[in-house]
């Protein structure tokens, strides 16, 4: 295993839907002792503390949820990401998943400046695929994939200089999918494997045949991983539970398989609501994913005890 410079960014971003407590997120993940155990498999790491989202003058929407702090929070985080890029493998402490609205556009412009094309890896219950005209709810935690990879209506938001191609996005994990999402996915040609293909044949052939593209390619690769995309039985902390999610096992196996591609540059953690959390379980289950990522084996994960 190579050591890895990682650069941990708090995004306590809280705007991109309703219930609240994202915001409490990245000092769990530090209190679960993520910087410690990284350090402890070999890594040098560095935390640059919380982000504060950049001041705007856009006003209220009367249908999405605070629209002006999520663009304020895209701007802040969409610079952060292509600075931190070009400095180590970042991991970005959430937050909702509207923090990927800023991440993935800056990793892409950092990709862009390399001369190399980015894929994403999703790994959510959701698509989150909508734009601020197709959402019902306003919450724009469900926009971020529209958002970069090009779709129109994001005119408040950041011009996305380098959108992602459709075809470099990977999705795993879906089981919660609106038809007007639904109806936009099919017209792309993006990765798509909910639980029921997951169910019939297993997590490892699509993410295989994911990563053989990405290779192919010479690409970076930046992994979203949503606390939703587990099952809420062993991830309760998290405020969007669909049951039927990934088992502890299913989890391990997709981040050992991307710890052996080599592949992986950029990490999202995000969705973690500490508020619903059962004594820290959920938060200690991400460091076990992000450490399983960064190089622990099967055979080396810890026995917890929660009572």
């Amino acid at each position: 295993m190579t050591p890895q410079n990682i650069i941990l960014v708090g995004a306590p971003v809280d705007s991109g839907k309703d219930r609240k407590g994202c915001i409490m997120g990245p000092d769990a993940f530090r209190t679960a002792r993520l910087a410690e155990t990284l350090t402890e498999l070999g890594h040098s790491v560095t935390d640059t503390g919380n982000l504060t989202p950049e001041e705007t003058d856009i006003a209220e929407h009367p249908h999405l949820v605070a629209l002006p702090q999520t663009v304020g929070w895209t701007r802040r985080l969409k610079t952060t990401a292509k600075k931190v890029a070009a400095e180590g493998l970042p991991i970005f402490l959430g937050g909702d998943h509207s923090l990927a609205l800023g991440t993935v556009a800056g990793i892409a412009d950092h990709a862009a400046e390399q001369g190399r094309p980015l894929f994403v890896l999703w790994l959510d219950a959701h698509s989150d695929f909508h734009t601020p005209q197709s959402t019902d709810s306003g919450n724009l935690h469900g926009t971020p994939v529209g958002y970069f990879t090009g779709r129109a209506g994001f005119d408040d938001f950041p011009e996305v200089g380098n959108p992602v191609p459709a075809e470099n996005v990977c999705m795993i994990g879906l089981r919660s999918v609106d038809p007007a999402e639904h109806e936009a996915l099919a017209q792309t040609k993006m990765a798509l494997a909910d639980m029921r293909a997951i169910d019939e044949g297993g997590i490892r052939a699509p993410l295989a045949e994911f990563l053989d593209k990405v290779a192919a390619a010479g690409g970076l690769l930046h992994v979203s991983l949503d606390v939703d995309f587990l099952d809420p039985t062993i991830a309760p902390a998290v405020g969007t539970t669909v049951p039927g999610g990934a088992t502890m096992r299913e989890g391990h196996l997709v981040m050992e398989m991307l710890h052996d591609s080599g592949l992986v540059t950029s990490l999202d953690l995000v969705e973690l609501n500490p508020f619903m959390d059962d004594r820290g379980k959920t938060a200690h289950l991400m460091v076990d994913l992000t450490a399983s990522l960064m190089g622990r084996r099967v055979f080396d994960r810890p026995t917890r005890s929660f009572a």
